[in-house]
């Protein structure tokens, strides 16, 4: 035996036979002849108790005469006993669209058919009857939903309301030009009356029949048809009230009142995917509940359908399950009647029927029958296979010409006609011209299509491959509606529709995948379905004759010529795509996908907007007219005055809690559908022009990426307009947002020459933007961040702008609300921070500077130079805490450098000055601030601890504290105090300050600094070697110290020299070393006494003399460089050569020879004059040298004083190289190491 109905598993075989397949266990199979018809139901849903013993009547039994029972609510028997005298004696038009509400899993692609069992049996039952048949036909992905279209109901309704005129006239016109209302027959209500009480009396054996007398059965039989016409149809879905009422229904409010959309906050967020839902659980939304007692997931062959059914079941027993079914015992079974009861214990998973046979409503007798011997009775025979050919058919036709999602399609056979013709309502609607509200169906389907696409977009969030098949529904949503009837719907639609644009990284280009199965609600509806006997024949209770007309042809979709037809195995094919359009328009382009998600969220705005009945007082405004984006161009001065508008955007970043009562500005109710859906939208397009903002940024643009960034935040404001309170995310990416801005402001100020360009960017505006612009003036001026986002002029107001973003968005991360939210979000806002002190630090830095430099006379210093270095040093602290809070040594070193240069600059302003203008002594205040530069530069070094840390920032600090140590040094030695301080202790000073310098020039490692450093290393021998040989000079008495200093002297000019001769650069530098270091020489001969010694000295001196070859070989090659140039530039004056664009400084070359003339000149002719007269014999090489001197004196003396500077450094080389022949072949000489 199966397993019972109710319990919600597979069945099992019916009792098995020989045929059945151990393949197909769980299922129920049914056998006609060889050939076995697959059949499995699952029960999705019960209303229905277990179902109890049904009592077996006595032979006798009038049932004419109503139970004890009749009529009170049972729930073994649900609405088959209540109902069958009239209220629901049809099934309700949207039957489908309820159970469809309830299984929205099952929706799209699980199943093929969602239908009431007694659609479906009528559809199988067509090539059998001549009845009429006309059902609507709806289209969601792979599911059609199929509901009975009464044509009286539709019609009589028509006549009174208006609706549906139109279908009246094509009926009239293509169909039946006599349509007239039909009325049930006596003897139809008699059936009916009598099944009932059957029913009744089956559970209630044993109760005492009692007698109704006819008046009161004539008076439930008048009432019958206006119960069953006025129920069925519900009133376009509206609150139950009048006609009067219901046309005034949609000015108050244009959603049923009992449609409560539950519009859940819809964020980003993965653990609250709420959506927008329509339907609250549960709720009667008339007509569009699942009435049925069981909701059943049945799988005939391979066509899958979700079927509602109403069938009473009884069981205990040897029978756990029966269908009970009441017969007339002078009426034969015919065939409908076996499709009837076969079709019903299939869908119901019930093994056996029990027939009670009667007379005259006097109970005869009871038979049971097997549900797999059904198609073999007496009279009733059929194929069951062909029953399988026919729905496999069908489904086929109407998949093929049922094509388009949305749209009304109409099946219609007429009575005694054996053609079927499928019309697309929809299509003949909108060419008559009526509202397409006109249409009862539209708002369940669009409903249907919202429900399934909010169903799929939880699974979205999962996986994109849904993206394409929601977008086509909610589309095809939207195409539906119209806008002053259900703003609602579309709101949330467009809504949803701005969720599938991913803002932060583009979709997966797929296609739609299938849905799955889900759970269930709480259903019940539907007729008795003992009616087969009025099929047999044709009826004149139906709806009128059939006329066959040619030109109905053209109005129809399709057309099935014969019923015959769909007995004819795989006649018809289904050959339509499902969906075949509904990828996902991906694009790469991320200013595309936000423009996609703006155009969304604007309808949406319009949809709520139009629904808000209270106009506020704001003056109308045109929202094709630009709302100005203002400018300014604001003084240095300004920024005090600013400090007003700065509360206000700190005002606007706390978290709001206050519970908002009072509507806001438009009229919104707190708390309504509109003020929830606007507070969606406001943040969608305040996050869509965020990313906007942040792409332009990436670009470059900076105008527009502040134009952006203005809107992002002013509909920021308007969402905190009529928020109650503000959620963490929401402050999160409102202080993204700020920091934002705060980049924006920091890179115009940075680039000022392009002002005219961002001007022009910024001033621009869509005609989308400014119809955004003018839904969020209807609830906010939006003017809080005015301050934040407005293009300025001037450089300081706009990093003044700037500073103040980020520590608004910093005191938001660090508020009550986000406190535990934003780690890795703070570092981030610290790390600005830091920055922008810094830039303003430099800002104000280099403000003194100029000022400094821009003083024609040295005065004290100014206090307006005071004011910029104390704003300087104030934003240097407060970027080093900053940077110091989230542990960046890197950029901490980096403000310290900074501070040392401010401390210099500092430096550089105390500059003492004489009274005639001259450079005065080195101050005190001077050299307090040198130490302080040395100091920040020095904690610079430690903030680093190593070179490994960060070479580049090492490198740079490094060379700063070189720098300072020198020029400390330099300004000493130059401009010694000596007022205050010995000569000795100046001395002491020097010497230390210029070798800490010096341990600071890092000449080995290989940089851009290398040269550099070389040039400073050489420059502070140089002038330790210079002060040393003043020393030496001017030191009387102490021989020891004179001995030191000589050293001292000597070592230095000689590290000086090979520094210099290593440079290749720096020949006048060279050459002045050498020439110190000669007239060293010629001062220590000068206090010598013998003869020998004297020679030594001179013979030293001279060598020293011949290094200055390789110097004037520099000076040589420059000068021919430069007249190379100069001929190719036209012959300018030799003059023009020595300008500022020549690396050689013409008029230190002359000063230099100058000097060197008389030195070589003086050395030769020592030389020559000691040698002539001493008096040990001279050898040989003594006298080739002596005939080389005077050979080389001889030529400097004749040597042409006016010659060209090139031809006299000639000279110097020829002279020079002669006194040391020996190093003819090495002409880069030997002191290059």
């Amino acid at each position: 035996m199966s397993a019972s109905a109710w319990d919600g598993e597979p069945g099992t075989p019916l009792e098995e036979k020989e045929e059945i397949s151990e393949d197909y266990k769980h299922d129920s199979a049914i056998c006609s002849g060889t050939s076995e018809i697959k059949s499995r139901a699952v029960v999705k849903y019960s209303a229905a108790p277990p179902p109890t013993s049904y009592a077996l009547l006595q032979e006798k039994t009038d049932l004419k005469l109503p139970p004890a029972n009749w009529l009170r609510e049972n729930p073994q028997l649900g609405s088959a006993g209540t109902t069958v005298l009239g209220s629901s004696s049809k099934s309700k038009p949207f039957s489908s669209f309820g159970m469809a509400y309830d299984f929205i899993d099952c929706i799209g692609d699980d199943v093929d058919v969602v239908s009431d069992s007694e659609n479906i049996k009528k559809l199988l039952k067509i090539p059998y009857s001549k009845s009429h048949v006309s059902m609507a036909v709806h289209r969601v992905g792979r599911t059609l939903l199929l509901d009975e279209l009464d044509i009286q109901e539709l019609f009589m309704r028509s006549s009174q309301t208006g609706d549906w005129a139109w279908l009246k006239d094509f009926y009239q016109r293509l169909i039946d030009q006599k349509w007239q209302r039909k009325k049930k027959s006596k003897e139809h209500w008699y059936q009916k009356a009598i099944l009932s009480k059957f029913l009744y009396y089956s559970i209630n054996g044993d109760g005492a029949a009692e007698h109704v007398t006819d008046d009161l059965n004539e008076g439930q039989e008048e009432n019958e048809a206006q119960e069953e016409f006025s129920s069925s149809w519900p009133t376009t879905f509206t609150s139950q009230s009048s006609d009067a009422e219901e046309s005034d229904a949609p000015k108050q409010e244009p959603v049923s009142v009992d449609i409560n959309f539950a519009l859940g906050q819809v964020t980003s967020v993965p653990k609250e995917q709420n959506l927008p839902t329509l339907f609250n659980e549960g709720e009667n939304s008339q007509g569009l509940r699942n009435d049925f007692v069981r909701s059943i997931m049945w799988t005939f062959e391979d066509i899958h359908m979700l079927v509602g059914s109403n069938m009473p079941i009884f069981g205990g027993g040897r029978y756990p399950a029966v269908s009970l079914k009441l017969r007339d015992n002078n009426k034969p079974i015919n065939i409908l009647t076996g499709i009837d009861y076969w079709l019903d214990n299939l869908m119901c998973n019930v093994p056996e029927l029990v027939m009670c046979f009667h007379v005259n409503g006097i109970v005869q007798k009871y038979e049971m029958i097997k549900t797999e011997d059904i198609p073999h009775l007496e009279n009733s025979t059929f194929s069951t296979r062909v029953v399988k050919d026919i729905a496999q058919n069908i489904l086929s036709f109407l998949k093929s010409n049922c094509t388009k999602e949305g749209h009304t399609y109409w099946l219609f056979k007429a009575s005694g006609s054996d053609i079927v013709k499928l019309y697309d309502l929809t299509t003949l609607c909108e060419e008559a011209e009526e509202e397409k509200c006109q249409n009862p169906f539209t708002l369940p389907v669009a409903v249907l299509l919202y429900k399934v696409a909010s169903n799929l977009m939880l699974k979205a969030r999962q996986n994109r491959k849904h993206y394409g098949t929601i977008r086509t529904l909610l589309l095809n949503c939207v195409k539906l509606l119209d806008q002053d009837r259900h703003p609602q719907i579309i709101a949330s639609a467009h809504y949803m529709l701005s969720e599938l644009f991913q803002l932060d990284e583009p979709p997966e280009e797929d296609e739609g995948e299938s849905l799955r199965a889900g759970g269930s609600e709480d259903s019940y509806s539907d007729d008795d379905g003992e009616e087969e006997d009025e099929d047999l024949t044709e009826d004149s209770n139906d709806n009128g004759s059939y006329s066959s007309s040619p030109k109905d042809d053209s109005k129809a979709v399709a057309v099935i010529r014969s019923v015959g037809e769909l007995s004819v195995p795989e006649k018809y094919k289904s050959t339509h795509l499902i969906r075949p359009s509904c990828a996902f328009p991906v694009s790469q382009d991320k200013e595309e996908r936000c423009r996609h998600v703006l155009s969304c969220v604007l309808k949406g705005l319009k949809a709520v907007d139009g629904s808000i009945k209270k106009e506020s007082d704001l003056p109308a405004a045109d929202p094709n007219t630009p709302i100005p984006l203002k400018y300014e161009d604001r003084s240095a001065n300004a920024a005090c005055a600013a400090e007003k508008e700065i509360s206000l955007l700190l005002e606007r970043v706390e978290p709001l809690q206050m519970d908002q009562k009072h509507p806001t500005r438009s009229g919104m109710i707190p708390g309504s559908w509109q003020h929830r859906m606007k507070l969606q939208l406001f943040l969608k397009a305040s996050k869509a022009y965020y990313v906007l903002s942040d792409a332009a940024t990436n670009l470059l643009k900076y105008g527009r990426a502040l134009r952006y960034i203005k809107l992002s935040l002013q509909c920021y404001d308007a969402y905190c307009s009529v928020s109650g309170a503000l959620l963490p995310q929401v402050l999160q990416f409102h202080s993204q947002c700020l920091s934002l801005c705060g980049d924006i402001q920091l890179m115009l100020a940075q680039n000022a020459n392009n002002r005219a360009a961002y001007l022009e960017e910024y001033s621009y505006q869509t005609k989308e933007d400014q119809e955004i612009l003018h839904s969020l003036h209807r609830e906010s001026s939006c003017q809080a961040f005015n301050m934040a986002t407005d293009l300025a002029m001037d450089p300081e107001y706009q990093l003044f702008v700037s500073s103040k973003c980020y520590e608004a968005s910093y005191e938001l991360l660090v508020s009550e609300a986000l406190k535990d939210h934003t780690s890795e979000q703070l570092a981030q806002v610290l790390k600005r921070l830091g920055n922008i002190r810094n830039e303003m630090g430099v800002y104000y830095m280099n403000q003194a500077a100029a000022m400094q430099t821009e003083k024609d006379v040295k005065k004290s210093v100014s206090v307006a130079e005071q004011e910029m270095w104390k704003k300087s040093f104030a934003f240097f602290e407060k970027g080093m805490k900053d940077f110091e809070a989230i542990g960046d040594s890197t950029n901490t070193a980096l403000l310290l450098c900074n501070t040392g240069r401010l401390m210099r600059i500092c430096a550089q302003a105390h500059c003492a000055v004489s009274a005639d203008q001259s450079r005065g002594e080195f101050s005190p205040e001077e050299a307090l601030y040198y130490n302080k530069a040395i100091d920040y530069y020095l904690r610079a070094m430690k903030s680093l601890s190593s070179r490994e840390s960060h070479p580049a920032v090492w490198d740079s600090v490094n060379w700063e504290l070189s720098t300072t140590y020198f020029t400390l040094a330099t300004l000493l030695q130059d401009y010694a105090p000596l007022s205050r301080k010995a000569q000795e202790q100046i001395e002491r000073e020097v010497t230390e300050a210029m070798m800490k310098s010096l341990k600071y020039c890092d000449v080995q490692t290989e940089s851009a600094r290398q040269p550099l450093y070389q040039y400073r290393a050489a420059t502070i021998h140089h002038r330790l070697a210079s002060m040393y040989h003043s020393c030496f000079r001017n030191q009387v008495g102490d021989e020891h110290l004179r001995k030191q200093h000589r050293s001292l002297a000597e070592l230095h000019y000689s590290k000086a020299v090979c520094l210099f001769l290593s440079l290749k650069d720096a020949p006048c530098e060279l050459l002045r070393t050498l020439l110190e270091r000669v007239a060293f020489a010629e001062f220590t001969m000068a206090g010598q006494s013998s003869s020998a010694a004297k020679l030594k000295s001179l013979t030293g001196a001279i060598e020293i003399m011949a290094e200055t070859r390789f110097a004037f070989r520099l000076i040589h090659k420059e000068l021919l460089d430069e007249q190379a140039e100069l001929s190719e530039a036209g012959g300018e004056s030799p003059e023009a050569a020595g300008g500022p664009s020549s690396a050689l400084n013409l008029e230190e070359v002359m000063k230099l020879i100058g000097v060197f003339e008389p030195s070589f000149s003086f050395l030769l002719l020592q030389l020559i004059k000691l040698m002539t007269t001493m008096k040990r014999k001279p050898s040989n090489k003594d006298e080739e040298m002596l005939k080389t001197y005077k050979s080389v004196y001889s030529r400097l003396l004749r040597a042409e004083k006016k010659a060209p500077l090139p031809s006299r450094v000639e000279l110097y080389i020829d002279l020079l190289q002669q006194l040391c022949p020996q190093t003819a072949a090495d002409d880069t000489g030997t002191h290059q190491a």
